[in-house]
């Protein structure tokens, strides 16, 4: 009779939920978890046998690991700790601390008023890192500032940094069920050896040894309103780990951007191209994100020449010609034919009824 060999192997990648997909993220955060449980006298074989990282993973110098590995191993570490920061802070914080200031701001009414909430809640939690958010013009900032380093050999202090601006940048995304593009991430530390990691952590360019911990994003974002409601943060705390890797195709801020391009820059934006070239993006990615938002470019484009062409027709005597290019058409012929498809007559008539 043939014998079964029993084998105690993981299986491999391709039927391996665990190790399917690139392995990004940088082995030193996993050896910082390791020495937040080793720092409470604690063994981190289980939490890493959990994500099935091996010691010869945990000792290669460059070694990466997948996003599931990871989320797996900080599940099973915060557990063991009983403490969501993973060992960053001078006492644990209990499980379950992390959502609480989730839904202390899920009644706020706009990001801005819910990204304070956060920050100001979470120095109840701790004094050892305070964030604040601060707005300086058209660009919003969310500031670390340090009291007390965690301990370790660094690697610590450089994951408790990533980690609380990645929660909070994925909890704004979430709250408004949107993309907030960065304009950039700042660090209070040198740069280490993953720092090619740092464009995938963060989408925008990422700056070392800075004065400040902290990632910029435009303002205009903060006015968006919160979009969820406490069935859907029920739903989101099931599986919150995942929040800080989400990423999101829409952009609610997109159809402001383009109306606010249309309308300073005709001349430039009269093709899709142009106003995809000008928003960092392709033609195909502009007209998908726009149907996500409910609009099409092709409609923003009316709305803006319209509202441009009877404002002028309306304060000013300039010719029909010169409102036809002042609006960004080609021809004051198609000018005349959009216009009296949009109000029922023509420009030079619709200016004898309302013009001053």
């Amino acid at each position: 009779m043939a014998t079964k060999h029993r084998t105690d192997r993981p299986p491999t990648a391709p039927d391996n939920p665990l190790l399917r997909g690139v392995a990004i993220t940088p082995i030193s955060f996993v050896r910082a978890i390791a020495v937040a449980l080793q720092q409470r006298g604690m063994e981190p074989h289980p939490a890493l046998q959990a994500a099935q990282i091996t010691p010869d993973r945990l000792r290669q110098a460059d070694g990466r690991v997948t996003a599931a590995q990871f989320e797996t191993l900080s599940a099973a570490a915060m557990q063991q700790l009983d403490d969501e920061a993973l060992g960053w802070f001078s006492r644990p914080l209990p499980w379950g601390s992390y959502g609480m200031l989730a839904r202390a701001s899920l009644s706020a009414p706009t990001l801005g008023v819910a990204l304070k909430r956060w920050c100001r809640h979470h120095g109840l939690l701790t004094r050892d890192v305070v964030l604040s958010l601060q707005t300086t013009g058209d660009e919003a900032r969310i500031v670390l500032t340090e009291h007390r380093p965690p301990g370790g050999d660094g690697s610590l202090r450089e994951f408790c940094h990533v980690s609380l601006l990645r929660n909070v940048h994925g909890l704004a995304c979430w709250l408004v069920d949107s993309r907030i593009p960065l304009r950039g991430a700042s660090f209070g530390f040198p740069a280490p050896a993953h720092t090619d990691a740092y464009r995938v952590l963060f989408d925008g360019p990422a700056r070392f040894a800075a004065e400040q911990t902290g990632i910029r994003f435009d303002a205009r974002y903060l006015t968006l309103p919160v979009a969820r409601d406490e069935s859907a943060m029920t739903q989101m705390l099931q599986r919150a780990l995942p929040l800080q890797v989400r990423p999101y195709r829409r952009d609610r801020l997109l159809v402001q951007q383009v109306r606010q391009l249309l309308l300073a820059r005709p001349r430039d934006t009269r093709c899709a191209g142009d106003l995809a070239a000008l928003l960092n993006t392709s033609a195909r990615s502009l007209h998908r994100q726009l149907r996500e938002e409910g609009a099409t470019l092709q409609s923003l484009k009316d709305e803006v020449r319209r509202q441009r062409a009877i404002d002028l027709l309306q304060r000013t005597s300039r010719p029909v010609k010169q409102i036809a290019e002042a609006a960004g058409f080609r021809s004051e012929k198609s000018f005349i034919r959009a216009f009296s498809a949009w109000t029922g007559v023509p420009p030079g008539e619709w200016r004898a009824r309302h013009g001053s």
